[in-house]
């Protein structure tokens, strides 16, 4: 039997999560990530796989299911060991009062699992560096041409990579794919084969995976007149600083209009994030810490001292949106969707990237090499779709109490958090009912059960 060929169009956290899982089972991928980078090491020491700068800027929260997903890829003591585990966290207001507190124990005991923070890029050099050499292509602005068509004697999915300038080129003048994938459904492309300098590329495979974010172009391809995700009513800054003088400990504080998050990264840098509601599209006239300064200045400390250790260059500013509508599928022909391509979510319940792994992971599972493919991705809709919009539908509601402005609903807030937080000490982890205890087909292993193993499982097809 030939082996499979997947196409992931997205390089980020589910993306590459996709493309390993994938790879673990069997099938030949590639992944197409637009943007261009330099190349950090891999596992091996080789430098073959690409970082992706342009969306690694901040820290990304882990919980148990997350974690326990990446588990079945053999990346779970590796995540761990370069994750923070938070001690604890407090819910504060702007003056300082602590409203809640609640600690990673209680976490363990609820979901089975701490809530671990880790820098976003040192994750994406993890996932890139498990793939196989050649699999990660950069600078590859790829777009979908035909879904395709699963079953006997179904057409292969068509994918379409822009000509570029700056491509790799061999010594004869054309371009060099260092790809994986069948020109004909059946061949693999062979490594610099002859694409003439300056023209379009393009590739097919049994599975085309669409992980391109928010504003997915595969996602408008496949259901061309589905909405737009729209604008959650509030955006964000993120950042990281180096550690300061005093440590401090994980807060998220609620103020009018707004809410301000710090979170110690296990080197002992600081991630910070703020959101404030505000008309979309907005940008400060002098520079991001400069806004920061002028809506969070006065906040009790360390939010001042971080937002002035800022390099303004490094600060991040994005609107927040969220799905529209749920999706007639997550899948259409040879192709999957998912993460922010399908379920955008705001990030109340940092569950974003955790619901992206968990969709590649099932993938992966349900898309054995001698499944179905049609019927593996039936199946892989209707196990993820309630469920992440179940997410996505729980995550907004958060959203929509952090942009309350009135000083009398903001004191109501305060009030019934302090009261709620008294009777139910867990009140913070109870938004993650139903959410943090996912766990996935396959053996897992929970943090500390299995001392500092990183050895990943073998492949399927090895």
């Amino acid at each position: 039997m030939r082996q499979r060929t997947a196409i992931v169009i997205g390089g980020g956290i589910g993306g590459l999560t996709a493309a390993l899982a994938l790879d673990r089972r069997g099938w030949s991928v590639t992944v197409l990530e637009r943007t261009a980078g330099p190349a950090p090491a891999s596992a091996s020491g080789s430098r073959a796989q690409t970082a992706l700068p342009a969306r690694s800027g901040a820290g990304i929260g882990l919980a148990a299911n997350a974690q326990r997903a990446l588990d079945t890829l053999g990346l779970g003591d590796a995540v761990r060991a370069m994750a923070a585990w938070q001690g604890a966290g407090e819910l504060r207001l702007p003056g300082g009062r602590r409203l809640a507190r609640t600690d990673n124990a209680a976490a363990v005991r609820r979901f089975g699992g701490p809530v671990m923070v880790a820098h976003r890029a040192e994750l994406l050099a993890l996932l890139a560096g498990r793939l196989p050499d050649g699999a990660l292509r950069t600078g590859a602005a790829a777009e979908l041409v035909d879904p395709g068509e699963p079953g006997p004697g179904g057409r292969p999915a068509r994918v379409r990579i822009a000509a570029a300038a700056d491509r790799p080129t061999g010594t004869d003048g054309a371009i060099a794919t260092g790809g994986t994938c069948a020109t004909d459904g059946a061949t693999a492309t062979e490594e610099g084969a002859g694409v003439p300098a300056g023209a379009d590329e393009e590739l097919t495979a049994d599975l085309v995976v669409g992980a391109d974010g928010i504003h997915s172009t595969v996602r408008r391809a496949v259901f061309p007149g589905h909405p737009e995700p729209r604008y959650a009513g509030f955006t964000a800054w993120r950042f990281v600083v180096p550690a300061p003088d005093r440590p401090c400990t994980a807060h998220e504080t609620w103020g009018p209009g707004g809410l301000w998050g710090t979170v110690p990264l296990p080197d002992g840098r600081i991630y910070a994030y703020a959101t404030a509601a505000v008309p979309p599209g907005g940008r400060a006239a002098d520079d991001e810490r400069a806004e920061l300064l002028r809506r969070f200045g006065t906040w009790h400390r360390p939010v001042p001292d971080l937002i002035a250790a800022a390099d303004p260059a490094t600060v991040l500013r994005n609107d927040v949106r969220t799905a529209a509508a749920p999706p007639p599928a997550f899948h259409r022909g040879r192709v999957a969707l998912l993460g922010d391509a399908v379920h955008p979510m705001t990030p109340n319940l940092g569950q974003g990237g955790c619901q992206a792994i968990e969709d590649a992971v099932v993938l992966a599972q349900l898309a054995a090499p001698d499944a179905d493919l049609a019927t593996a991705l039936a199946e892989f809709t209707r196990q993820r779709l309630p469920r992440t919009m179940d997410v996505v539908r729980r995550a907004e509601r958060i959203g929509r109490l952090t942009t309350w402005r009135s000083r009398p609903a903001c004191a109501l807030r305060a009030v019934l958090m302090a009261a709620t937080a008294r009777l139910t000490p867990d009140l913070a982890l109870r938004a993650l009912d139903g959410i943090a205890d996912w766990r996935p087909e396959g053996p897992t292993y929970a943090a500390g059960t299995r001392g500092t193993r990183t050895a990943a499982q073998p492949k399927e097809h090895e």
